[in-house]
């Protein structure tokens, strides 16, 4: 069995992504890891290049014209997806703000093996802890995906959707996936609040024309966390890829738990979900197969 990982990155120390620890995340699981990284203003390409030997870089230019939705990340995704090597039988996604706790990597391994010889396995799909403002809390409302798919099978009919947050057919069909008891640790909202001010600003030009963008985040210097409206405390371990940033943290940002700023709406749904496990609404990029 072979693993292609797959990534993309730009700029990566300008706004402080993780994607070393994302990287090395998956890395063991992988036979290789191929990054496309996008033009870029900083050392980002010299950063993921003395990594590992499984590690391929494809250069590539951004086209930041294609806002509609984010789409030059779908573009750019795909430009890493058909590059992996064409005998790969699994290709593990892996964005530049996720890793992957070692301790599911058995489970991720497991789950290649046992859907191997079963095409009708087109993914497998993985649970999400967001986590914001620091390392100790994580997102605790329906702002968040609970789930995405983070392994393909690479038939060549597959293709990033949307911003590349999941994937589908070309025909645009969606996926059928295994659920996994695997996680993936989102710390897109973790970084310190300049450089989140400076994310925010620069990548909402992904999605939005000049015109709308200019002011935004303009009048603080820095990202204001305390507008959220729920978090949880985070009581497990970090991946041990990520210990040395999450030590180095130097930044104070507290919440106060039990503040629960839902609608009337969303306190319903949310006992609904905790009672039950389902989430009323929920939307799904993918057919869950049983």
């Amino acid at each position: 069995m072979k693993v292609s990982g797959f990534t993309i990155i730009r700029n990566a120390l300008k706004y402080d992504y993780p994607i070393v620890e994302a990287i090395r995340s998956i890395l063991p699981v992988c036979d290789e890891v191929v990054v496309a990284v996008g033009n870029s203003e900083d050392g980002t390409r010299e950063l993921v290049a003395g990594l590992s030997p499984k590690i391929r870089i494809i250069d590539t230019v951004w086209d930041d014209s294609l806002r509609a939705g984010g789409r030059v990340l779908a573009v750019e995704t795909d430009k890493a997806l058909a590059a992996i090597s064409p005998d790969a039988d699994w290709a593990f996604y892996i964005q530049g703000d996720e890793v992957i706790h070692e301790k599911y990597l058995p489970v991720v391994r497991k789950a290649m093996e046992q859907y191997l010889d079963q095409p009708e396995v087109e993914g497998l799909l993985f649970n999400y802890l967001h986590f914001y403002g620091s390392y100790r809390y994580v997102g605790d409302s329906r702002r968040w995906y609970r789930r995405e798919i983070r392994v393909i099978r690479p038939t060549g009919k597959v293709v990033a959707y949307r911003d590349a947050q999941g994937f589908r057919t070309r025909d645009n069909q969606k996926l059928h996936v295994k659920l996994i008891d695997a996680w993936v640790y989102h710390y897109g909202w973790v970084k310190p609040p300049e450089k989140q001010k400076a994310k925010l600003r620069d990548f909402g030009r992904l999605w939005n024309d000049d015109s709308k963008m200019d002011g935004v985040l303009e009048r603080a210097e820095t990202f204001d966390y305390s507008g959220i409206d729920a978090l949880a405390l985070f009581k497990d371990t970090h991946p041990a890829v990520m210990q040395e940033r999450v030590d180095r943290m130097n930044w104070l940002f507290d919440f106060d738990i039990k503040q629960k700023k839902y609608s009337f709406k969303n306190r319903i749904l949310m006992a609904v979900q905790r009672w039950t496990g389902w989430r009323v609404g929920e939307y799904r990029n993918y057919k869950l197969l049983r």
